[in-house]
């Protein structure tokens, strides 16, 4: 009989120790080691010998690609994300929050690519056939290419995807699958690490496209080893507002098409619809009467400018120290352009509350939305109302100077298209001549930019 014994894995870089650690000496993080039951005597791993690539070199010239390598989705934002569809092969991870639509959006794709002819085997390790049957028939999903297999064993969703032989492989959740060659439970980063492994080289050999949900953690970070991330081609994080409607696919990583690009939908009782002009859906929430404290700026989602409103409340304080609040806005960000704020434009807010809220639900990164957020706290705090008709561009540096930002052609044809007409801009951006639709004031400094779109309320 095999030695048990115990070793402790971080679950951020995947370092093992025999004893316990505060802080993991390889990635630096604090109270992410957890232990793992081991043996002594190593189990053999199938997976290892049955993947084996027995190709020889070939040239780049000699490689043949052909334009079916790419199928689409059918749904516009989740392609737009995508660069276009799935790639043959690939293998997809979909993180998110619990209750999110992770599982809305993959059952809505699996229903469309059943549409296209393919044959899709849906993985359920945390839900019935029963329950997942009630979802797809409220979704309106009704395809006879589409396989439900509840299952956790991976040995066995191996043997499945080999006698079914599907064009696409559904896995919800990966944390839930586990794998006999590893002595330890699901969810485990040694479980975690062997199970993408495995789907990894079942994709790669067998040309199968592989989408894999992930939990998160309650720091937002996929849950299991950050090695995760490097295995898979594209990482996609489902974001948003739960208690809201509104939903954004980010991708974080892929291999295929550009980062950082950005689908938007919206939950509705059939499930996520997708948003084709996300700039008139944030903006409907605008009040219809201008008031202190609120300032449009145009922010960079990937390719796609976004556009969204944000609110500013300045009041005296009832504590010793005065509160800083933000929704959807980096807190030290805040706490950098307030302190510009106070240096260099002679706001005093030493005694009082600041918040900051993004309207919409989303989460607003870019640092071109500085001089949007500077404007907004400034108009309130000195009671006087920002131009509706006008956007705001700009980054704030330290002594108060605007810096650059790019795609600025882009972001104003945008707000020129939503009906803006006035932009406040940094004076080093180019603007072509021919960009007439709307009106364009540069601006060097902070203060420069607070004298030129505010208007005296009343």
């Amino acid at each position: 009989m095999a030695k048990v014994k115990s070793k402790w894995v971080c679950t951020e870089c995947g370092y093992e120790t025999a004893g316990y650690l505060g802080k993991c000496p390889e990635c630096g993080s604090w109270g992410s080691l957890v232990e793992e039951v081991q043996f002594s005597e190593k189990l053999p791993n199938a997976a290892a010998n049955e993947f084996i690539n027995t190709e020889k070199p070939t040239l780049l010239k000699d490689i043949k690609v052909d334009e079916s390598v790419r199928v689409p989705t059918n749904i516009s934002e989740f392609d737009r994300i995508l660069g276009g569809g799935f790639v043959q092969g690939s293998l997809v991870l979909l993180a998110g929050d619990p209750g999110i639509g992770k599982s809305t959006i993959t059952l809505q794709t699996c229903g469309e690519l059943c549409k296209s002819g393919k044959k899709v085997l849906y993985i359920s390790a945390e839900e019935s056939a029963a329950q997942l049957k009630l979802r797809a028939e409220r979704l309106g999903i009704n395809s006879d290419n589409l396989y439900i297999y509840p299952q956790t064993n991976m040995e066995n969703i191996k043997s499945q995807i080999e006698e079914i032989s599907p064009d696409f492989v559904i896995v919800d959740s990966i944390q839930a699958i586990y794998s006999n060659n590893v002595p330890s439970s699901a969810g485990s980063v040694s479980q975690i690490r062997e199970c993408c492994n495995i789907l990894m080289h079942i994709a790669k050999s067998k040309n199968i496209t592989t989408v894999v949900i992930g939990h998160v953690t309650k720091e937002g970070n996929i849950a299991g080893p950050k090695v995760l991330e490097h295995m898979v081609d594209t990482v996609i994080y489902f974001e948003g507002d739960k208690y809201k409607s509104y939903r954004m696919l980010r991708s974080m990583k892929n291999r295929f098409g550009n980062t950082s690009e950005v689908g938007i939908f919206e939950m509705i009782a059939t499930g996520l619809r997708c948003v084709s002009n996300p700039n008139e859906l944030f903006l409907n929430e605008r009040s219809k009467v201008a008031a202190p404290g609120s300032a449009i700026v145009v922010t960079n989602e990937g390719t796609r400018p976004l556009m969204v409103e944000i609110q500013a409340l300045v009041g005296m304080t009832s504590y010793p120290t005065p509160r800083r609040v933000t929704n959807g806005v980096d807190i030290s960000r805040l706490h950098q352009i307030l302190a510009v704020l106070e240096k260099r434009v002679g706001l005093n807010l030493s005694k009082q509350d600041v918040y900051v809220n993004v309207m919409g639900g989303i989460d607003v990164d870019e640092p071109s939305a500085d001089l949007g957020i500077a404007l907004a706290v400034a108009t309130c705090a000195r009671d006087v109302v920002v131009d509706s008709q006008t956007v705001i561009i700009g980054e704030i540096g330290l002594s108060g100077e605007i810096h650059p930002v790019n795609n600025i052609e882009k972001r104003l044809n945008e707000a020129a298209a939503t009906g803006f007409k006035k932009a406040i801009i940094p004076y080093a951006n180019d603007v072509p001549q021919d960009l007439k639709k709307i009106e364009i004031v540069k601006v060097k400094r902070l203060m420069d930019a607070i004298a030129a779109c505010v208007s005296v309320q009343g």
